[in-house]
């Protein structure tokens, strides 16, 4: 049994993972023993200024110093000891001109150096997390998997292991801080958003052959907010909304409902977390165009994402 921790600082939370894995049949067992996430907007603002501003990084090493805590607690009352370490960031930092800052402060706070991945590196992982739980539902295989993030959404190809995949810069935060500036959206803004994640799609189909996909897989914060919303639950449960099966049908009517509320509204969605309320329309429009263009009638929903797969691969 190994204790690890897995830090996945994306465009717009930052997340913890610790967890015991161990080896065995199947590729072994990962046991939780805490997970934590927060909205801290790290990538506010990156798309157009291309930094990282002060008062992004500052939310975000607040959330980290947390982490860090809870990590060393964790070695120390199970008698591991130091506990293996993985700090991965994402697109807002790829992008960012000062990234040095944010890499600075991440080993001031974990005592080890952020791996800033790129887009392949984290489609490879998204896919190993987001798949070894789904034997149990015999879905047909390839699976196309799709991490919608805050600045960037991967799209990986596989069945057992990734086979191919593609890094794009469509994201929930990215496409509200380029197209969805009113409340609610405009039309006129909601048709440039579709139009462009419809590009973006385009240029996907020229290196993953989605029409080969069976089973579409989707993951993150988005994805399973519009789950919650669709299964209409009294509260976000984590437990009903993993490997749960939303229909195209289901999908498109939560993005219409969610780009045609104001932020009040949204706010008042029994599963919505506060951080996901200005992003939230974008996110479900990422998946609805998704479903639409590529023919996919179903998505089952995953809880299990890139940092899992962090996780794992520190065994």
């Amino acid at each position: 049994m190994t204790r690890v921790a897995a830090v996945d600082c994306g465009t717009n939370s930052v997340r913890l993972l610790i967890a015991d894995i161990a080896p065995g049949e199947g590729g072994g067992t990962l046991t939780d023993v805490e997970r934590r996430m927060e909205i801290v907007r790290l990538g506010e603002g990156v798309d157009e200024t291309g930094r990282l501003s002060p008062a992004a990084l500052e939310r975000t090493f607040t959330a980290m110093r947390g982490y860090a805590d809870l990590i060393e607690r964790h070695g120390a009352r199970a008698g591991h000891g130091p506990v293996k370490t993985r700090v991965v960031a994402t697109s807002a930092t790829r992008d960012a001109e000062n990234r040095a800052d944010f890499v600075s402060g991440v080993v001031d706070i974990f005592g080890v150096v952020p791996e800033v991945i790129s887009g392949d590196e984290e489609a490879e992982l998204s896919f190993a997390g987001a798949t070894r739980e789904l034997a149990a539902l015999r879905p047909a295989r390839p699976y196309l998997v799709v991490d919608i993030g805050g600045g960037s959404t991967e799209f990986v190809l596989g069945s057992s292991s990734a086979d191919a995949s593609r890094s794009t810069d469509i994201g929930c935060v990215r496409m509200t801080e380029r197209h969805l500036r009113d409340d609610p959206p405009t039309p006129l803004q909601i048709s440039g958003a579709a139009a462009d994640i419809d590009a973006a799609l385009a240029s996907v189909r020229e290196a993953v052959p989605v029409d080969e996909a069976r089973t579409l897989v989707g993951l993150a914060g988005s994805v399973t907010t519009v789950a919650g919303i669709a299964l209409d639950l009294p509260e976000y449960d984590s437990d009903r909304i993993h490997l749960s099966r939303v229909t195209a049908t289901q999908v498109h009517e939560v993005t219409r409902r969610l780009l045609h509320a104001t932020r009040a509204e949204r706010a008042e969605i029994p599963v919505m977390h506060p951080g996901r309320v200005d992003v939230i329309g974008a996110g479900a429009l990422i998946l609805d165009r998704i479903m639409r263009e590529y023919g996919f009638g179903a998505v089952v929903v995953s809880e299990r994402d890139i940092l899992d797969g962090i996780a794992w691969s520190l065994l």
